[in-house]
């Protein structure tokens, strides 16, 4: 385990739960500056530890589990799905990017066509469920380049999931839906650095979502 895996899942739990790090801080009754960068590096340069009471902290005041904080610390990433002694199986796997391309969805989203290379996962009950490769940053630190996520077409979605969205248009974007109304439906990138969107329903074409993830 390194310094900077812990940061980062401290980080990664800020983000799912839509908020800085000093957002984090504060929701777990710490001083704001707790989780600040300047506060994980010493006035000797020596690499700083959060405190054991700090991180226990963080996890009551988000609902995290201890498993899935240590899943993020190391580099396993979120988890949903995943049960205990489940079976193997294999699913159509793309990259993020390639899935905007044609003849890879049918019109109900479902992956069609010969083009999908394979993984095994533990079993995801969706007989349509698919894989794809994340491309780029504006998932992070939840998710980050190169990381695998599970999508399951039939799984209900609701407000704060992440999800995969295609458009009409044929882009596919990965984001966590903020809201939907009967006519609209805001996206959110978990990077800061990168935008937010917002679409009309009828501009969507699909939107399933994410049930687990693996680096």
């Amino acid at each position: 385990m390194r310094h900077d895996d812990v940061w980062r899942a401290i980080d990664a739990i800020a983000a799912e739960n839509g908020l800085s790090p000093s957002g984090l801080a504060r929701r777990a009754g710490l001083d704001p500056t707790a989780f600040n960068p300047s506060k994980r590096v010493g006035p000797d340069g020596r690499a700083r530890w959060p405190s054991t009471e700090s991180v226990s902290k963080v996890l009551a005041a988000t609902g995290t589990a201890v498993e899935n904080f240590a899943s993020l610390v190391s580099g396993q990433g979120p988890q949903a799905g995943r049960s205990r002694g489940s079976v193997a199986r294999r699913i159509p796997l793309i990259g993020l990017a390639q899935a905007g391309g044609d003849g890879f969805f049918d019109d109900g989203g479902f992956p069609v066509g010969g083009s999908w290379d394979e993984i095994s996962i533990p079993d995801i009950a969706d007989p349509n469920a698919y894989a794809l490769e994340i491309s780029g940053d504006s998932m992070e630190p939840v998710f980050r380049d190169g990381d695998i996520v599970i999508v399951s077409p039939q799984a209900p979605v609701r407000r704060g999931d992440r999800v995969v969205v295609r458009t009409r248009l044929g882009e596919v974007m990965a984001k966590q839906l903020v809201r939907q109304s009967a006519k609209r439906i805001e996206l959110q990138s978990l990077n800061p650095a990168h935008p937010n969107y917002n679409f009309e329903l009828s501009e969507v074409a699909w939107m399933h979502r994410i049930v687990w993830a693996s680096q």
